[in-house]
């Protein structure tokens, strides 16, 4: 098979698809492999080490759209590369769909098999390909939201772990999952005041045993949200349904009344986001202010420490691209259900649920869909 990695074109994103190591063991079972020049340029990757791992180096995107079989990418594919899909093509990335309806047209358009990192799971039902990025969002939000907390960002001018004799800042995590999880580790370790929030008894109780009572764990309702907003310093918002747009936990009510100063960081965002006042940023602006409270809502967070990001993110999604290479998508869907969970959309159909629900449109079973082409 021919597998072309473009470089990555939203902004600040210098993760890459495929690191040299990848590639070497795509060329060793005879698949080849077209990189984009300077696709790893940003992590330090040269054109070179993709040369050494047995990779073509091409000079453009469009031409590496137009030759390849399997495109992998990490961040959804942006306008214009959507226009560079052909039909039949597969597309494996990133792409969160359900709040993103222009993306989701024109991959119905392009007629590509489009295959979703962040709706795959395994035989837990978890999520292995969002998971090393929830890990690594999860442990920047408290980066970014201690930064956030700084005068010079607009706000409340707090230090996160405070000093002896000055309280530390309260830190609200919404959600106690992967990204909610590492969020509290960090914090934690910042000796911030850490409550963490969600609807899962057995998550709470993991927790509980894993932070011994440092922090609080409290089980989710719209009462326990309401009297901790009005004291809190830092929210995360770190709340997750697969494939689908997450819940506006936090209301534009609930910010007016906030602290001044205080701080959002929206890590749901790539899915709609958690904050009913959250819009997407970029790393070149990553905040705004609504009634004097901070939002930090970047879309692609961990691409702020890319090549971290880009390794653990291969250390996860290099067995699927070899099943994906070696036997076709169709056999390779067929045979894990879980894998099958990450199609969304395929020959002009939408074959997620969630992403169909979101937009009232047509939902086909994937099943019912590759048995079709």
């Amino acid at each position: 098979m021919i597998i072309g990695v473009p470089k990555e074109i939203k902004d600040h994103e210098y993760r890459v698809g495929l690191i040299p190591a990848s590639v070497r063991e795509l060329v060793l079972l005879n698949h080849q492999v077209l990189v984009e020049t300077n696709a790893g340029a940003g992590i330090g990757l040269s054109d070179a080490d993709y040369q050494a791992a047995g990779a073509f180096i091409i000079s453009s995107a469009k031409e590496v759209f137009t030759r390849s079989e399997m495109i992998v990418k990490v961040k959804e594919p942006q306008a214009v590369e959507r226009t560079m899909l052909h039909e039949g093509q597969i597309l494996f990335t990133y792409l969160h769909l359900a709040p993103d309806l222009p993306q989701t047209k024109d991959l119905i358009k392009s007629k590509a098999v489009c295959i979703a990192y962040e709706t795959v799971t395994d035989n837990k039902g978890t999520l292995p390909l969002l998971a090393p990025m929830s890990e690594v969002a999860g442990r920047m939000s408290v980066q970014a939201g201690a930064q956030t907390l700084e005068n010079s960002r607009g706000g409340r001018g707090l230090l996160l772990s405070g000093v002896p004799g000055v309280e530390p800042a309260k830190v609200v995590i919404l959600g106690g999952g992967v990204v909610g999880s590492n969020a509290a580790r960090i914090a934690l370790g910042m000796r911030a005041d850490v409550t963490i929030l969600d609807r899962n008894i057995h998550t709470l109780r993991a927790l509980d045993a894993e932070f011994q009572g440092r922090a609080k764990v409290i089980y989710s309702t719209g009462e326990a949200i309401n009297n901790l907003v009005v004291d809190a310093d830092l929210i995360i918002g770190a709340v997750l349904i697969p494939g689908a747009a997450a819940p506006k936990l936090i209301t534009a009510e609930h910010v007016k009344i906030m602290k001044q100063g205080s701080a959002l960081v929206d890590v749901a965002i790539d899915q709609g986001g958690c904050f009913e006042t959250s819009r997407p940023t970029t790393h070149s602006e990553p905040t705004y202010i609504i009634d004097d409270v901070v939002h930090y809502c970047v879309a692609n967070m961990p691409g702020a420490v890319a090549r971290t990001s880009t390794f653990a993110l291969n250390n996860a999604t290099l067995p699927y691209v070899l099943n994906l290479a070696n036997k076709g998508y169709k056999k390779a869907l067929l045979e894990d259900e879980g894998f099958l969970n990450g199609m969304n959309i395929m020959y002009g159909k939408v074959t997620c649920k969630e992403v169909a629900d979101a937009f009232d449109l047509h939902f086909t079973d994937p099943t019912v869909a590759l048995s079709m082409h």
